[in-house]
């Protein structure tokens, strides 16, 4: 078994890496103090290097790699910023991934070169006022009126929302209770009925645009339904690889904390020495390598896993529930660690601090993935109605 990356992966890293580090960073603090979305001139920007779409096939735009490349791409984009990571995060691990397993040749054609060319940001809406966690309680429905397909409902939590060009909408397709009846389609922004809410703003996430959505009698051409009825069971086999795009994120944000405070407690003075002589200060520095160390290897298990196909639940609920949880561990010792510097908004801790916590939210929270956990163990999902 070996844990070391390849020449050309360690080519790719070290590139991306100086690419990051010398054009992204006014960037990225140019999207935090607006709070609006990366646009177009960037996403090109990454097209031109390669960036989106990193593992998806060649004959559709992508880079033909793997998803491993495609972690190393993300992960040095991200330690720059979420928000200017997050086209790279969507093109590798969101939507794209599930219109390239299972939509039809028309639907991959249509979309996946504009999605790797920067032109357009496909997003994934699955989250309802009364349907998070309890995904399968979702109300969106996809029925036959005169003749047509016509969507209604309305959808929250959308990560791109009012943003991307294009939604992956997860909606029920016929009176199935539960699972059974739900699939998907994509919908474009501007289909008629199809409108967004007041623009949510968080905590931390900021450049990541979030509404609600709102489905009035929006046609769907059959040609745009992803996953037909009974169909959850692919959509959330596509997600299980979105978890380990959430989970580099989590990586990143913690590692560049990481390697941010290990400098500064090597300058910082008290007392008449550094920071780091003090014992109580190594310890805790120890234990965020260990929790880094930790994360990058359970989510390279994870994605090099699923090469042939797509990780499994057990694999990638593992990965992202311990990075989700290592992120919120490193950034608040970060904090600690710094003092009233880490608070300050003239350091970047209070910014990565804030985007760690969202991880462990996004995606499936963190408890959630325990319950996946502990299926996997046992061989069988747990009824929590009863």
């Amino acid at each position: 078994m070996d844990f070391s990356l390849t020449g050309e992966q360690r080519a790719l890293q070290e590139s991306v890496r100086r690419f990051a580090r010398r054009e992204l960073p006014e960037i990225a603090a140019e999207i935090e103090r607006s709070d609006e979305p990366a646009g177009l001139e960037l996403r090109r920007r990454f097209a031109e290097l390669g960036y989106l779409g990193v593992n998806l096939p060649e004959k559709h735009g992508g880079g033909g790699l793997s998803h491993l490349d495609a972690v190393l791409v993300l992960e040095e984009i991200a330690s720059i910023s979420i928000a200017v990571a997050f086209p790279v995060f969507e093109s590798c691990f969101g939507p794209t991934l599930a219109i390239a397993h299972f939509g039809s040749e028309e639907l991959r054609r249509r979309l996946l070169p504009a999605v790797c060319s920067g032109e357009i940001v496909i997003a994934v809406s699955m989250s309802e006022p009364d349907a998070g966690s309890a995904l399968t309680d979702l109300s969106t429905s996809l029925r036959e009126k005169n003749g047509k397909l016509v969507l209604d409902g309305a959808k929250r939590w959308c990560s791109g929302a009012g943003h991307a060009d294009f939604y992956l909408v997860y909606c029920r397709m016929s009176d199935e209770p539960g699972a059974r009846g739900i699939g998907a389609v994509i919908v474009r922004k501007g289909a008629p009925g199809f409108s967004f809410g007041k623009r949510d703003h968080h905590l931390g996430f900021r450049g990541v645009g979030s509404a609600d959505m709102h489905f009035d009698g929006v046609e769907v051409d059959p040609a745009d339904i992803l996953v037909g009825v009974g169909g959850f069971r692919k959509l959330m086999e596509a997600f299980d690889l979105e978890r380990c795009g959430n989970t580099t994120m989590s990586l990143a944000v913690a590692q560049s904390a990481f390697d941010f405070v290990l400098d500064y407690c090597q300058q910082r003075e008290q007392f008449g020495k550094p920071l780091v002589d003090f014992q109580a200060v190594q310890i805790h520095l120890a234990e965020m390598k260990m929790k880094l160390d930790a994360a990058r290897l359970l989510l390279y298990r994870a994605v090099t896993g699923a090469e042939s196909s797509l990780p499994s639940l057990a694999d990638s609920s593992i990965a992202k529930c311990f990075a989700n949880e290592a992120v919120r561990e490193v950034t608040g010792k970060a904090m600690q660690l710094m003092g009233g510097y880490g608070y300050s908004r003239e350091f970047p801790i209070e910014q990565k601090l804030r985007d760690g916590l969202g991880w462990g939210i996004a995606g499936g929270a963190i408890d959630i993935q325990k319950i996946n956990i502990a299926s996997a163990l046992v061989g069988r999902r747990f009824n929590q109605r009863r």
